[in-house]
């Protein structure tokens, strides 16, 4: 038994002697042994458990629960994607995924389409914003989870996905067949002039084309307008591919700049990414809106322009995601996605957020974090994110709105409002008045909401009767003062309401054009950014 498992070791590690040979890693040969070894005893043991563990297990997700305990010990951006999460993996990546085309949530018990991309094969097959499935492919889908949900529903272009779908103001369910089909999602949903001389871009996402797609729609804008100023909106842009970060820091930069350096543990990550083109415009004026939810390439198109100078940063500090990933297949159509580098950007600072609580980013005072310059002699700090050069407030909403949208009740009633209503001309110009209907539904619906006095109130009422004490009628009146509160806060945010069915209306008839596009009502921060770019002065004064 010893010899076996001592000829099995020294296969173990001459494989592994291969396969790391063509890396520029050294290793002695006790590190070799030491991987030979713990790489057989976790066989061992995965064997051992789908052998004798009492329970049935599913060797596939075991294993998958074991890697990626494996990795979350390294970094949040190390993960093991597996076969079942591929079509994820190239939609994130490329902007393509094979599948229908809607993003669909558990709501209600049953999967609610909650958004449509225009031309897939749900808008083909006349699926609407609202719709819930029932069946699909004869499997009854009513409280599964949505992993369950998304296997039912992807496979291969050109197959057929059979559904009942339950649709507000009908009474029987349809039948509708979706041809699955490869979906591919614009990274530029919108993009408009928002003034006379500005210009607004929205860029969701870093997947192929995204330079060349921004170009366009500058290229477009500037034959038809006047264009001083551009905003680019990269708010709640994750990121992307490096490569479209410097194509589209490429189009303001000139050819021959660094946009980020890339330091790993080995050589062949140690890369200067430089602009390889001419520039598109040296000259116009710039404004990035970035948020909390701006992360990695984002914050290298921002940090770039920053560090050049070469436009403003308006909003919130952006995620801090400073590092770099590289996909290694595994085998049987599954990837390792591992951080091999570090970036840094053209100042020579690092965005890496340095401390993490609960997988979130925690904010590092600015004075521990390092000081750089920008060309213009600007200080910039790394440790945690790209800090705005003009900090606005970030929107939010108060207890009683955050609670209508977290139970998707301007959701439901924009789905019930509209049942029926198959499209809305002159969408842009769009404006709810049915404000009585909204309450009316809101009267007649599930809604609970408890105000934090509410809330206090009600363990004041079980310390009282715990100690006995005879405070009823004090008790009644605060219930009877809370409960007209609560009325009257449907009226004290009605403006906002409004705000936010119209919104929910265009993302039920405009797609991610029509969404996008009214975002941009009482848009706050790009009013701020459309006063900047048209005050020259200040807006120089800011960058130098």
């Amino acid at each position: 038994m010893k010899s076996t498992l001592f000829k099995k070791g020294k296969l173990i590690i001459l494989g592994l002697a291969l396969m790391l040979g063509a890396t520029a890693f050294t290793l002695n040969n006790g590190r070799y042994y030491e991987i030979a070894k713990n790489l057989e005893i976790f066989s061992n043991i995965y064997k051992e458990i789908n052998m004798l563990y009492v329970d049935e297990l599913d060797p596939g997700e075991l294993m998958k629960t074991g890697v990626d305990a494996m990795l979350e010990s390294l970094d949040p951006y190390t993960n093991y994607i597996s076969e079942s999460e591929i079509e994820g993996f190239r939609f994130r990546t490329m902007g393509k995924y094979k599948g229908i085309g809607a993003r669909v949530v558990n709501f209600d018990k049953f999967p609610t389409i909650v958004s449509i991309y225009k031309d897939s094969p749900s808008d083909k097959a006349g699926l609407k914003v609202g719709d819930q499935f029932v069946n699909i492919n004869g499997n009854d889908v009513a409280n599964r989870t949505f992993d369950e949900v998304d296997e039912i529903l992807k496979g291969s272009p050109g197959t057929v996905v059979a559904c009942k779908i339950k649709r507000a103001g009908l009474s029987a369910p349809l039948d509708i067949e979706l041809i699955r089909d490869d979906v591919v999602v614009d990274n530029v949903p919108y993009f408009g002039m928002v003034s006379d001389k500005v210009a607004y871009v929205s860029l969701t996402t870093f997947t192929q084309a995204a330079g060349a797609n921004i170009k366009k729609a500058l290229k477009e804008l500037k034959e038809k307008n006047k264009v001083e100023g551009m905003i680019l909106d990269l708010r709640g842009n994750g990121g992307g591919l490096l490569m479209e970060a410097v194509n589209i820091s490429n189009l303001f930069i000139p050819k021959g700049e660094l946009v980020v350096a890339t330091k790993g543990k080995s050589p062949e990550w140690d890369k200067n990414f430089v602009t390889r083109g001419e520039v598109y415009d040296e000259d116009i004026k710039i404004a990035v809106l970035i948020n909390g939810r701006s992360a990695s390439a984002s914050e290298i198109v921002s940090g770039v322009i920053q560090d050049y100078d070469r436009g403003v940063i308006i909003g919130q500090k952006s995620y801090g995601k400073g590092l770099v990933q590289n996909t290694k297949d595994v085998g049987f159509n599954s990837k390792v996605k591992l951080t091999t580098a570090k970036y840094y950007i053209p100042s020579g600072r690092c965005i890496q957020s340095v401390e993490y609580k609960d997988g979130e980013p925690v904010d590092i005072p600015e004075d521990k974090r390092a000081q750089f310059k920008t060309k213009n002699g600007r200080t910039v700090l790394d440790g945690g994110g790209v800090l705005p050069d003009l900090i606005l407030e970030k929107q939010t909403y108060d207890a009683f709105t955050q609670a209508l949208i977290d139970q998707y009740e301007i959701f439901q009633f924009v789905n019930q409002h509209f049942a029926g209503v198959d499209s809305l001309p002159n969408l842009a110009e769009y404006k709810f008045e049915a404000w009585d209907d909204f309450k009316d539904y809101l009267n007649a619906s599930n809604f609970e909401y408890k105000t934090a006095s509410e809330k206090s109130l009600e363990t004041l009422k079980a310390d009282t009767e715990a100690d006995n004490l005879e405070v009823q009628n004090q008790i009644k009146a605060i219930e009877s003062s809370i409960n007209k509160q609560k009325t009257a806060a449907v009226e004290w945010n009605k403006v906002t309401i409004i705000d936010l069915i119209e919104k929910e209306v265009a993302n039920k008839y405009g797609y991610q054009r029509g969404r996008t596009q009214m975002n941009l009502r009482n848009d706050k921060e790009v009013e701020f950014a459309i006063e900047l770019l048209m005050d020259t002065e200040r807006y120089n004064k800011v960058l130098n």
